[in-house]
């Protein structure tokens, strides 16, 4: 039964690196927003798109597969209306007119390939709708939002001041430094560590540009990279979303973190209890993103949000017009 003065809506939000599904009952009037269901499945759309421009057949096969899972589940809670937005990837790829299509033939709707700025719009409402009348986070806010193609960068206070996305992700920088003869190195060198970094402060050098970083007072991270550092930072003993929203983790334990990821082998990495295996590979260079974007804006923490880009699509999508 949907809460009278709710809608009930189905987000899904379809990345480069992860594919992921939120059914929830949302109230326009008031923001409330009460989750049903929220999975994630790594698909890896974004395989070898930034070498070929094309997205990978096995890479469309695997996420068609996650979206006929995510059908059934939208079928089995009645959800009244449905948004698909398809991110960094499909935006870059020459054949994304064969992923619109398996889209649309599977959930029956068509994937909105957004803009950078729209994702950060959505990033920013579905991060920060919860955290406008806390007296204890001083705004503005800087919404950082690390993916695995891109990242998106919003300074806003209850509505978007300025925004970016820039070609910087977990995925694209592993991909792009630390692959050699399609093995990931195990560990990185410093040479191919010190790459990821130029690679990351050109990037911040364009964001700033347009996007006043430093004025943010609070800085608040997203998605899976950040997470995990979360997750990592309290030494979880598995993944745990409730104990990693809001959370808080200071610079110099990013720091740590970030250095050890890059220090560590695959085996050490998979190791880690709250590590989800499609991360092992890409999480050194998120958690140096992370790293780099606090000592770019002097953030001496991040606070972490389980809310993001997936909120903000349900948000939009429960006060559309029918």
């Amino acid at each position: 039964m949907v809460p009278a003065g709710f809608t009930r809506v189905a987000a899904v939000d379809c990345g480069t690196n992860s594919i992921r599904l939120l059914v929830a009952d949302v109230s326009p009037g008031t923001g409330e927003l009460l989750e049903l269901d929220r999975r994630m499945t790594i698909v890896r759309l974004g395989q070898d798109v930034d070498r070929t421009g094309r997205l990978a057949p096995e890479a469309l096969e695997r996420t068609f597969a996650a979206c006929r899972e995510y059908a059934a589940v939208i079928r089995e809670l009645g959800a009244e209306r449905l948004r698909f937005v398809a991110t960094s990837a499909s935006r870059d790829a020459e054949n994304r007119d064969d992923f619109v299509r398996g889209v649309l033939d599977i959930l029956g709707v068509e994937p909105e390939v957004i803009s950078g700025d729209q994702e950060a719009e959505f990033s920013f409402t579905g991060a920060t709708k919860e955290l406008t009348g806390r007296a204890d986070l001083s705004r503005p806010f800087l919404v950082v939002d690390i993916g695995g193609g891109s990242t998106e960068f919003v300074v806003g206070d209850d509505h978007v001041r300025a925004a970016r996305s820039v070609d910087v992700g977990c995925v694209r920088m592993t991909e792009r430094h630390l692959v050699r003869d399609g093995v990931v190195s195990d560990p990185p060198t410093e040479e191919q560590i010190a790459a990821i970094r130029a690679d990351i402060e050109a990037a911040l050098d364009l964001v700033e540009e347009t996007v006043p970083l430093r004025e943010a007072h609070t800085l608040v991270g997203l998605a899976g990279s950040v997470t995990t550092v979360s997750a990592i930072a309290q030494e979880l003993p598995e993944y745990d979303s409730a104990a990693i929203h809001h959370s808080r983790v200071s610079h110099d334990k990013v720091r740590e973190i970030s250095g050890a990821l890059l220090r560590s082998t695959h085996a050490e990495r998979a190791a880690i209890p709250s590590m989800h295996p499609g991360r092992v590979d890409v999480i050194g260079a998120g958690a140096l993103v992370l790293l780099a974007i606090m000592e770019r804006v002097g953030a001496q923490e991040v606070v972490v949000s389980e809310h993001d880009i997936l909120d903000g699509i349900a948000y939009y999508a429960a006060e559309s017009p029918s």
